[in-house]
């Protein structure tokens, strides 16, 4: 990630609406999972979802982080979260095998997916489960994406396929954020024309007012996703379940 993106990143990642509401949805997912289950965020930046498991009940000795970058692990500690570490996401080194893997947003970073899901099935203990996250559709493409340092986007299928090809079972497989598709896609191919768009720095939103309706908005999806799937949107995941 671009070291001043990262900067801004851990100033907004506590409020913004995008990190907040995938938070949320995430939280609901695991309401029921017992409290004792041990629980492992790659790509874990500084800790924010893993206090909110914390603040849900479950314990902070079983709760673990893994980022490439220092400073989230840094940031992690801090926050009281000491099973942090700094690790490249494609081989997480660790003995623990886990309940629960989430990994939100951090596939698109790493050169080789393919490894890294093997890796990821390697710590999820047998009927463990696995929440992943990733930026849908190559033509969203944009600035956002290299600033961020990305390889790809995916379409659903895609991530489903390389789950499936890893032996995982496909419990869950949507689109998210599918109210946003549009006007997303437009600006993105907009800032083709304008490139001082370019400045945004990706999607981070410094208006208090808009944070606040985008925030309601992608709730309001977050409930629907519990009874339907989204045909498209701007991210795409996938729940899996390690059988064997």
């Amino acid at each position: 990630m671009d070291i001043e993106y990262e900067k801004k990143y851990h100033e907004v990642e506590t409020g913004n609406w995008w990190f907040v509401s995938r938070r949320k949805y995430l939280l609901d997912l695991l309401k029921d999972a017992p409290r004792d289950s041990k629980i492992i965020d790659i790509g874990c930046s500084s800790g924010i979802f893993l206090k909110d498991l914390e603040r849900l009940g479950f314990k902070t000795e079983n709760l673990f982080g893994v980022d490439i970058s220092e400073k989230a692990i840094q940031n992690c500690k801090k926050n009281g979260i000491q099973n942090a570490h700094v690790m490249d996401a494609q081989n997480i080194t660790l003995s623990e095998e886990f309940d629960i893997i989430i990994a939100s947003d951090c596939l698109e970073h790493l050169q080789d997916d393919l490894k890294a899901i093997n890796n990821w099935k390697s710590l999820l203990k047998t009927g463990g489960m696995m929440y992943v996250f990733v930026p849908a559709f190559r033509s969203l493409w944009s600035y956002h994406d290299e600033v961020n340092r990305h390889f790809r986007r995916y379409t659903k299928n895609e991530l489903k396929t390389k789950l499936t090809n890893a032996k995982l079972t496909i419990l869950k497989a949507s689109y998210w954020n599918f109210s946003l598709f549009l006007p997303v896609y437009f600006f993105r191919k907009m800032s083709v024309f304008f490139p001082q768009s370019k400045k945004e720095k990706g999607q981070i939103v410094g208006n208090k007012y808009a944070n606040a309706l985008l925030l309601q908005l992608v709730l309001v999806e977050n409930k629907l996703l519990r009874y339907i799937n989204f045909p498209f949107g701007v991210s795409t995941f996938c729940i899996v379940k390690k059988e064997f």
